[in-house]
């Protein structure tokens, strides 16, 4: 009778329907549980809502004292000595800065304090030893700096246990409201601080600890932490609590984790882990005042007049690099300003405890409404539902960020729903093919052997790995490249659009002769021939394509320049050298399994790599390798150069330049250059110096029309060289590089 009842209840209710239940606690199990990839893709939406709606930045409370390389340039490298970052310290203070926090730890005593700098001098006297043991230690000054002042040290929580010799923490109390929230706190064994003279002069102390995402973006920051199980506020908090004179922290906390860390007036809403959602504001000059104007008093006092001011470093070497949503490189001590910006402008964001639960019901609740109508509604009425379902969830989860700061996912609920839409849809199709007995004819005729086999053969070539071939290489690059780059430093856009127009007609030469780029590195184009397709003229199509890419660079040139004249402008010409070698490679699918390149490898490819290198040095504009050279004699204005070994390598290396096609090479011009200058090399490789100095006066003369003075200088420098001292004993004429 009970298996008759579930039998009915089963036919009415439908096998699609109880799958679809048992797929829905799967996924609310998943949703639990929260492996990377969910909250990888929660995080990333909410990163986008970032992107579209950046936190305006009206109040600026914070103020960022920057260490930038033009401080460096008039102080000196860093480390500075504490004298001068006490100066900085007392500065700041005269101009009614509300507080001070160094975003730098002083872990170890100043090294260039007159006694200990004496201990490092050699054939130093007693009595001037002594005389500088007498004078200031550096950290005394920087500490009574610091006294008088109201300064907030920063500490950073270790993986390992190490406190040694910090001095005691300051009384801060924390008052605690729910259960003890530090095993719930991001927690580290070991705590990097200050040396204790500076930490007994110190107002307060916070963490500088940021913990990035597992995807290494910064989307949240710690308000406290547990670091040698002592309960630390971050950086931003104590500046706070030190700004407003505040004696506690208070941390509100319940089963589930912290719920917020506030001080009077000031209540900051965090996860389960004490750690605060950032809004993050767009990149803004204007946040950062130079560290060098602060020491030479050219800074307005209104720019730091009670503010918070947080001192930190942009300069390439020393700078903190922290991805956020909006900012794939900001600086850390900008994400702390930040934090303040978005903790005193009430703009931070929010995601509160029942989110997870809300989300949850109401994957749940849409569900349900689909297993309940998918059967009974057709297809486009429920397509038509599920779009207004989506739009509802996208603009609801949009709306609680803009109007209400509060981070609520739509992705997993609309993914949910969709996945058990998209279950009913294939039960359904699965148990019509049953009934009718068609299952076999209808995959036979969805993966038919021919659509295997293109499938078959596309997944092989999508595997790693490569083939031999003999291979033709160019390596192209911008000679003085960092000249031109500094006329556009006020308009990167230009820079963007000169090189677009550079590297077009380039390209265009490259694949217009059956080439293959590899890759655009900066200014320079790497490219090869005959791979993936088949080229049996790959060295002549090689050298083909470089002289027209020259051709091409003069017309860019051409142009620039009557541009310039127009505007009234200083014009640099852009000019390339290029490099070209033959030989056996591996061609093929180069990278991971995740993700891969067609590339090139071998020896032939750094040779024509080195080469490129080398053609500023000859004063030519093309170098090929001697296998290049043999392959194309006689339909190119070929001119042999000299006999190499480049560095890191010991086997010679024949090398050519290209002045032209064949039209070139049957002038009379040429011709003459091409007797002359190997007359002159076979002299000069006999060590018949005085006839090789006679030809290469000759070939003085000859080299003007095709722009090779640096060439004949070379040689000219090298036979009086030789003349004067002899070669070496061994020496076969080879000529050895020494840079690349």
């Amino acid at each position: 009778m009970s298996g008759t009842l579930l039998k009915r209840l089963g036919s009415r209710f439908g096998l699609g329907r109880a799958i679809c239940l048992v797929l829905l606690a799967a996924l609310v199990v998943l949703r639990i549980w929260d492996p990377a990839g969910i909250e990888a893709l929660r995080s990333r939406t909410f990163d986008f809502y970032q992107r579209v709606e950046p936190r305006q930045a009206s109040l600026r409370p914070a103020v960022i004292v920057d260490i930038d390389e033009a401080s460096l340039k008039s102080v000196g490298q860093w480390p500075w000595p504490r004298t001068v970052l006490a100066d900085l310290v007392n500065k700041l203070t005269r101009m009614g800065a509300a507080v001070i926090a160094f975003d730098i730890i002083f872990a170890e005593p100043d090294r260039m304090s007159p006694a200990v700098a004496a201990e490092s001098f050699r054939n130093l006297d007693a009595a001037t030893r002594a005389e500088l043991g007498k004078l200031p230690n550096n950290d005394a000054v920087f500490a009574e700096a610091i006294r008088r002042s109201r300064v907030v040290l920063g500490e950073s929580g270790h993986h390992l246990a190490l406190a040694d010799g910090l001095a005691p923490p300051p009384v801060v109390g924390f008052a605690m409201l729910g259960p003890d929230p530090k095993r719930f706190l991001i927690n580290y064994p070991g705590l990097i601080g200050n040396i204790p003279a500076l930490e007994g002069a110190a107002a307060g102390r916070g963490m500088l600890t940021i913990q990035p995402e597992p995807d290494g973006i910064v989307r949240r920051v710690p308000m406290a932490i547990v670091a040698r199980d002592m309960l630390m506020p971050s950086l931003t908090l104590e500046m706070l609590r030190v700004v407003t004179g505040a004696g506690a922290f208070r941390i509100s906390s319940d089963a589930a984790g912290v719920r917020g860390i506030a001080i009077p007036a000031l209540d900051m809403p965090t996860d389960g882990n004490g750690q605060l959602w950032i809004h993050f504001a767009p990149y803004d000059p204007n946040r950062y005042v130079s560290a060098k104007d602060v020491l030479e008093d050219r800074l307005p006092t209104d720019r730091v007049s009670r503010k918070l001011v947080l001192i930190g470093t942009s300069a390439v070497g020393l700078r903190d690099i922290k991805a956020t949503p909006i900012d794939p490189a900001m600086s850390g001590v900008e994400v702390h300003a930040q934090v303040l910006e978005s903790i005193l402008s009430k703009s931070v964001l929010a995601r509160p405890g029942y989110a997870i639960g809300a989300e949850l019901a109401i994957t749940v609740l849409f569900a349900l409404g689909i297993i309940a109508l998918g059967p009974i509604l057709g297809a486009a009425p429920m397509l038509g539902l599920g779009a207004v379902v989506g739009a509802a969830l996208v603009a609801g989860s949009w709306l609680f960020f803009s109007e209400k700061r509060i981070l609520f996912d739509a992705t997993f609920p609309l993914l949910a729903t969709f996945f058990v839409y998209l279950a009913l849809i294939f039960i359904n199709y699965f148990r019509e093919q049953l009934q009718r007995h068609r299952i076999r004819t209808a995959f036979g005729q969805y993966l038919a052997p021919e659509l295997v086999a293109q499938l078959a053969h596309s997944h092989e070539k999508l595997t790693l790995g490569g083939e031999d071939r003999n291979m033709s290489i160019m390596f192209s690059d911008v000679r003085g490249f960092t000249t031109i780059s500094e006329m556009y430093k006020d308009d990167p856009q230009g820079l963007t659009t000169l090189m677009n127009n550079f590297l077009t007609p380039l390209t265009n030469a490259i694949i217009a002769n059956n080439g293959t780029i590899d890759k655009y590195i900066g200014d320079a184009v790497m490219a090869f021939w005959n791979a993936p397709l088949h080229d049996a003229y790959h060295e002549v199509n090689a050298c083909r394509a470089a002289l027209e890419m020259l051709r091409q660079v003069e017309i860019l040139n051409a142009r620039r320049e009557r541009e310039a004249a127009d505007n009234g402008q200083r014009f640099i010409p852009i000019n390339i050298g290029i490099g070209i070698n033959t030989g056996r490679c591996v061609v093929g699918n180069m990278g991971s399994d995740l993700r891969f390149n067609y590339s090139v490898l071998g020896d032939p490819v750094n040779l024509a790599s080195r080469l490129e290198g080398q053609s500023k040095n000859y004063g030519v504009r093309i170098i090929v390798g001697s296998r290049t050279a043999q392959a194309v004699a006689g339909k190119f204005a070929l001119l042999e150069l000299d006999v190499i070994t480049v560095k890191g390598k010991t086997e010679p290396e024949t090398v050519y330049t290209v002045l032209g096609d064949a039209e070139v090479a049957a002038s009379e011009g040429f011709i003459t250059l091409k007797r002359v200058f190997d007359e002159m090399l076979k002299s000069y490789r006999a060590r018949d110096f005085d006839a090789a100095e006679q030809l290469i006066l000759r070939c003085r003369e000859a080299v003007k029309p095709f722009g090779l003075d640096r060439l004949v200088d070379i040689y000219t420098l090298r036979i009086g060289s030789f003349q004067k001292e002899g070669p070496p004993v061994d020496w076969n004429g080879v000529f050895a590089l020494e840079t690349k």
